[in-house]
């Protein structure tokens, strides 16, 4: 009978103890039942929840006089209701294989769209260390909810084009988020160079176009991600990205009036170089003249006679002349000295068969 009374007690207190006390106050107890153990446990636990990175760290068990290997086990339980305590062990049924490792470092994150820990509910992980047949007590994670907890980074891939009095933005989500049900909102912080900073958003689509902006003005913006969850209707602020400067394109109007102002100058340039071409052709006509002018020419035979006056030059170009080009019509006066003008006369007057036009003078 009092055994029975004592077994009835005890389930009368588990039981209370299940509905009335929160969850860390239940794992504190069951720390304090599996403190009976003869390995130490391992210390410090961290989780890192960093974009879709889930990992649990520890260190590691030491053990002075054991050469044997320690092993470490995970198991992990989602307290979607406060009096449901059943811990899992992270094995391969959950695509994660958290089970007798030597590492010290369990790496949860979804695989694929599979995600076996809910991100909106709070979440426990504990740790044990293994040798053989003896076991530590179990460490136990602080609870944690992925939703308010992970960390977003900045989103990805950013292409920026300027446009006309406008930036458009391309970019990529920091994470893929099917697996957990959730969604992302962009922010863009952009300012003019030395100008007041502004915000627009929320942005669903990946592909946002800054309008109303001034053309031909420098702009610099940042980028940051909001993880929101569907469930529970969480949500979570990222990081801003680097900042990077881009300079708008002109207008319509504006590409009118740069095409309007170019071709005034060039019309205005042209004349006024049109205008000084004839001032400086009316003033300077003679050199002008003189430049573009032809000097008179001396045939080459000529030229070669007057050089050697003793080449019979003149004799070749008598028999290879045709009979009716013996005719001159007009005789042109060449200035030589007295001696050799006598030569040139006589030798003439010998060769040539027609009629001669005699020197003036």
């Amino acid at each position: 009978v009092c055994v029975w009374m004592c077994v009835s007690v005890c389930m009368c207190l588990w039981r209370f103890t299940k509905r009335t006390l929160g969850p860390d106050a239940r794992l504190l107890l069951m720390q304090v039942w599996d403190s009976l153990s003869q390995l130490p446990a391992p210390r410090n636990p961290k989780v890192r929840l960093h974009n879709a990175e889930q990992v649990l760290s520890w260190e590691p068990v030491s053990l002075s006089n054991d050469t044997r290997p320690v092993v470490y086990q995970v198991q992990h339980f989602t307290d979607a209701r406060w009096f449901n305590s059943t811990w899992y062990d992270l094995s391969d049924k959950v695509e994660v294989n958290c089970m007798n490792i030597t590492t010290t470092e369990c790496d949860f994150t979804p695989k694929g769209n599979s995600v076996f820990l809910r991100p909106e509910f709070d979440t426990f992980l504990r740790v044990r260390a293994k040798v053989d047949e003896l076991v530590s007590p179990w460490l136990t994670v602080p609870s944690f909810q992925y939703c308010r907890n992970v960390t977003v980074g900045p989103p990805e891939n950013i292409w920026v084009t300027p446009g006309e009095g406008s930036l458009i933005i391309r970019l990529s989500s920091p994470f893929d988020v099917r697996a957990f049900s959730a969604t992302f909102l962009y922010y863009v912080h952009y300012w003019e160079k030395a100008g007041i900073q502004q915000v627009k958003g929320p942005f669903r689509s990946t592909s946002i176009v800054l309008n109303d902006l001034k053309p031909l003005r420098e702009y610099c913006l940042q980028i940051k991600a909001q993880l929101v969850c569907e469930k529970g209707n969480i949500s979570r602020p990222g990081h801003l990205s680097n900042v990077s400067c881009y300079k708008t394109a002109m207008d319509a109007a504006t590409k009118l009036q740069q095409i309007i102002v170019i071709a005034v100058g060039l019309f205005l340039f042209l004349s006024m170089l049109a205008g000084a071409c004839f001032f400086l052709v009316l003033k300077y006509r003679g050199l002008v003249k003189y430049w573009f002018h032809s000097p008179p020419s001396i045939p080459l035979q000529i030229e070669e006679y007057l050089k050697d006056p003793a080449q019979p030059i003149l004799e070749a170009l008598d028999k290879d002349s045709s009979p009716k080009d013996d005719a001159w019509d007009s005789v042109s006066v060449v200035s030589f000295p007295e001696k050799e003008q006598e030569d040139v006369l006589h030798s003439t007057l010998h060769q040539s068969p027609g009629p001669v036009q005699q020197p003036v003078g």
